[in-house]
């Protein structure tokens, strides 16, 4: 029998075929079904991290008429990763009632157009973004973290007040962060780069005995480098009352900065290492009230060895969290999709 593989013409006439694959594509293909059958549309992400987000967002508007397929671009016979690829790839003509992108927010949403990857983001309707910096932002989504640490160790005690911190990890950081956009909207972010700003907000080796300490030296750190920003940059303070009135709009506040940081640096340098401390307290009092309960110590190996082996992984439970579903950000995310995908749904603009 001929394997497909063995026939190189076939091979390159189905590459060619992925490669030219757009919304009218899926949308031809949708036509071939039955009137009865589910418009099917794909949703392009970025990472097969971003898969299971996707799906929790998109799964809300799936109905009678409609499902979601939440993929990876793929071109040719290797993987193409990153907004910029996914953006290349679909942008071009390609997205559509049958074809839409989902990407990271980054800072082309605070940015408004004023770079060509934020006007590329804001000017399709057909590419969502996360409001959010990222994914990983609306992971660590600060009144959901509780819920985390109950999830990975089973134990339901209120061990640190992580909606207190962020907020004042927030508040702190947000003249700074301001002071940083600004040189991103006005060109000038070769002078205060996200870099330099991540730079200056690391907080160190970081746990839930020294969180609020290491806070107070934060803002000792921001203060220097607001006030040198100033000599740097005098007579622009009328930019800047202008621009956090423009953030507020966006839905930026001193409260919530920690959702418009970049996201990787706050989940593995911020996010991450409170949940590993204080899930570690956590565990060690669970396991110390099994100790002290156990009749004998075949009874204490057992319930030990039960208890360890329930215990998850805490970055594989976070990547999982859905808590994000009460954010603010999750209602611009679903606005924005309601506004485009129920209006392709009125009679007229239906496939």
């Amino acid at each position: 029998m001929l394997r497909l593989l063995d026939c190189p013409s076939i091979c390159k006439d189905m590459k060619r075929l992925n490669q030219n694959i757009t919304s009218r594509y899926v949308e031809a293909a949708n036509r071939l079904n039955s009137r009865q059958s589910r418009r099917r549309i794909v949703a392009y992400v970025e990472s097969y991290d971003d898969v299971f987000f996707w799906r929790a967002v998109l799964s809300r508007f799936e109905d009678s008429t409609r499902y979601f397929e939440v993929m990876l671009p793929s071109r040719s016979d290797r993987l193409e990763r990153g907004k910029k690829a996914a953006l290349m790839r679909l942008l071009d003509g390609s997205v559509g009632q049958d074809m839409i992108a989902c990407v990271d927010a980054d800072y082309d949403y605070l940015l408004q157009g004023a770079s060509p990857s934020s006007r590329a983001v804001l000017s399709n309707r057909y590419v969502f973004h996360t409001f959010a910096y990222a994914i990983e932002n609306m992971q660590c989504y600060a009144p959901s973290l509780h819920g985390v640490c109950v999830a990975v160790t089973l134990n339901d005690r209120l061990a640190f007040d992580f909606v207190g911190f962020l907020t004042s990890y927030s508040q702190i950081i947000y003249p700074l962060f301001v002071w940083n956009i600004w040189h991103y909207r006005t060109g000038h972010y070769g002078g205060f780069s996200i870099t330099d700003f991540l730079g200056v907000i690391e907080l160190g080796k970081l746990s839930a005995q020294n969180a609020w300490q290491l806070l107070q030296r934060l803002q000792a750190k921001v203060e220097r480098m607001v006030n040198s920003l100033r000599r740097r940059h005098p007579g622009v303070e009328a930019q800047l009352v202008a621009l956090r009135s423009e953030l507020a709009t966006l839905g930026v506040s001193p409260d919530n900065t920690y959702m418009y940081v970049q996201g990787h640096h706050l989940f593995n340098n911020v996010v991450v290492p409170l949940v590993k401390s204080v899930c570690a307290r956590l565990v060690r009092e669970r396991e110390n009230e099994i100790s002290r309960q156990s009749v004998h110590a075949t009874q204490c190996r057992n319930e030990l060895s039960c208890y360890t082996s329930s215990v998850t992984d805490i970055e594989a439970t976070m990547k999982k969290n859905v808590g994000f579903l009460a954010s603010p950000q999750y209602g611009q995310i679903v606005d924005c999709m309601a506004a485009v995908l129920n209006t392709d749904k009125k009679p007229g603009n239906e496939v």
